[in-house]
């Protein structure tokens, strides 16, 4: 029970300093809309979007949903594949000379070109395009930080492993693997919030006309700014929502890493 109670404590004081940090930032947002008596259409006050949100809450959820789901389907794809080239680059040099500069060309293509090429190439009521979009963008962050932790063995460890006549695989399943953690989670938090990112942008550009990226143009197309604003708004918690899956997954899978005092 105490061991729970400091934890608690813990997590409580890396969480109260951003909350108070965003209060008195509405607060200061809200108070210069109303002084200097901006438009909506230029900024809509946080008391607007917040009355958006809860007027609009069933549909916005929706649309979330929705984005979450082709981010998520599109993280998980990208995940698998660059840690499975980062194990085969990692064994073999040939193939790390050929995917490294494979990679960094993905990571090179801007999304809002590949968008629409995809939505030639599939049905236009099929959310594959987005999802592919998704997994591109992942794909780059994971391959390069887990293929860098898998670099990363300690000599002591390798003339270990040699010693015991341990084979490549064993090799890297008991040492290399555990090594890269650290990296691979790393890539992971950069990934999540750019997925839902990437998600959002591949929405923009024909396909199905759901998510939250149309569903954005759309109110702003209406002048419906505030709703526009309350939209931006999800997009924004659900990506934090896909950051703090990754930091829990770190936590879980590191437990030992796991800073004192810190939340993330």
């Amino acid at each position: 029970m105490r061991t729970q109670a400091v934890w608690a404590g813990r997590i409580f004081q890396g969480v109260w300093p951003p909350i108070i940090f965003g209060v008195g930032f509405l607060a200061l947002w809200q108070w210069f809309v109303e002084v200097r008596d901006i438009e909506p259409f230029v900024l809509p006050k946080p008391s607007a979007i917040f009355e958006q949100l809860r007027l609009h809450h069933d549909t916005i959820f929706e649309a979330a949903r929705i984005t979450g789901a082709n981010a998520l389907v599109g993280l998980a794809v990208g995940l698998v594949v660059g840690v499975v080239a980062a194990l085969l680059a990692a064994r073999l040099r040939v193939l790390d000379e050929m995917l490294t500069p494979l990679a960094a060309a993905m990571a090179a293509i801007p999304i809002v070109a590949l968008t629409p090429i995809f939505n030639t190439m599939f049905a236009s009521t099929s959310s594959t395009p987005r999802r592919l979009v998704v997994a591109i963008y992942v794909f780059f962050p994971i391959f390069v930080n887990t293929l860098r932790g898998l670099r990363q063995i300690d000599p002591v460890h390798a003339e270990l492993m040699r010693s015991y006549a341990a084979s490549p695989w064993t090799t890297t399943k008991v040492v290399r693997l555990p090594g890269a953690l650290p990296f691979f989670f790393t890539g992971l938090k950069i990934a999540s919030s750019g997925a839902v990112i990437a998600a959002i942008v591949s929405e923009y550009f024909g396909g199905l006309q759901k998510g939250l990226g149309p569903a954005i143009t759309s109110a702003a197309a209406a002048s419906a700014y505030p709703r526009a604003w309350a939209i931006v708004t999800a997009a924004i918690a659900l990506g934090l929502v896909f950051y703090i899956a990754a930091v829990l997954a770190e936590r879980l899978a590191m437990p030992w890493q796991r800073p004192q005092g810190e939340l993330s």
